[in-house]
């Protein structure tokens, strides 16, 4: 089991004034099973005449921000504190072969109903023939999908460079599939790509993956990032296997889940529109997670 404190701050900086903002953000950690949110809190500046979190279609913590008084700074603070254990799996779910992870499939498993439209393309997870042919590699007859799933985890892994100049946020899976390079968002948006293309149900999860420093080396508040993972539907129940192709693991007690959806799409950290005569603007994201001892807090920015 591990603590932890999370910080996220995300900050622009308009050339003009800004007349109206429109915005949502999914930045608070979602309970769960093997998480449990402590404290949550989110600080829009200037602070919005209208502010309200709700529950998205997908079960994530969503908050709707409307600004309107005219502002050249915009500001959102995130800080929660929660507690993260491994994940655990049925075994013999995990033993399952992979053909009984297509929901559309077999309709007739339990969970399959709430697992389809993870089976189906969408916006940025779109059936390429390439994906197609590269997930059939490791999803061969019969083979159980917690091995099948793993061993694509592992391709992904060995065959794509982390090159965070090779792609930008609206590369596609092909681009990636072409380039075989990119971050973390297109190595997910790639393995579901190869899974969906082939039947399988599998969800983009969104959150943060707690670093360690190198040895004999301080950690550096607000150095960490948001990190994307996946998670893989195991057939007859509710659980899905949670693999993280860009460090080749299955996620554990260091990954703190905010959100999941279809793709990027659903669960971005922050988003939204803008009214203005502004010709430039700056984007400033600053990330710590930070492990918290029993009687010691982590340190907390101003």
């Amino acid at each position: 089991m591990m603590r932890y404190r999370v910080w996220h701050r995300t900050a622009y900086t308009y050339s003009k004034p800004v007349q109206d903002s429109v915005g949502q953000f999914h930045l608070i950690p979602r309970d769960l099973p093997w998480q449990q949110v402590t404290t949550s809190d989110v600080v829009v500046e200037p602070h919005p005449g209208d502010l309200s979190s709700d529950t998205d279609y997908f079960g994530n913590s969503s908050t709707y921000f409307h600004l309107t008084d005219p502002h050249a700074d915009l500001t959102i603070t995130a800080a929660s504190d929660v507690t993260v254990d491994d994940p655990a799996y049925d075994a013999e779910a995990l033993a399952r072969p992979w053909e009984l992870a297509r929901p559309l499939v077999h309709p007739e498993l339990p969970g399959a109903w709430l697992a389809t439209e993870y089976a189906l393309e969408s916006a940025r997870v779109r059936h390429v023939p390439e994906a197609t042919e590269y997930g059939a590699l490791s999803l061969t007859p019969g083979r159980p999908i917690g091995e099948a799933a793993t061993d694509l985890m592992a391709r992904i892994f060995r065959d794509f460079d982390y090159d965070k100049t090779a792609t930008t946020v609206t590369s596609t899976v092909a681009d990636a599939m072409r380039k075989r390079a990119g971050v973390c968002q297109d190595f997910a948006h790639v393995a579901l790509a190869c899974l969906r293309a082939n039947g399988v149900a599998a969800r983009y999860v969104s959150g943060y993956l707690a670093t360690r420093p190198a040895p004999g080396r301080q950690r550096v508040f607000g150095a960490d990032a948001s990190h994307a993972w996946l998670a893989v539907w195991l057939p007859g129940t509710d659980q899905w296997l949670a693999i993280d192709p860009t460090n080749d693991q299955w996620a554990n007690d260091r990954y703190v889940t905010v959100a999941w959806g279809r793709d990027y799409g659903d669960v971005s950290p922050v988003k939204g529109i803008i009214f203005t005569k502004a010709k430039k603007s700056t984007l400033r994201v600053s990330v710590d997670v930070a492990p918290v001892d029993a009687g010691h807090e982590a340190p907390t920015p101003a």
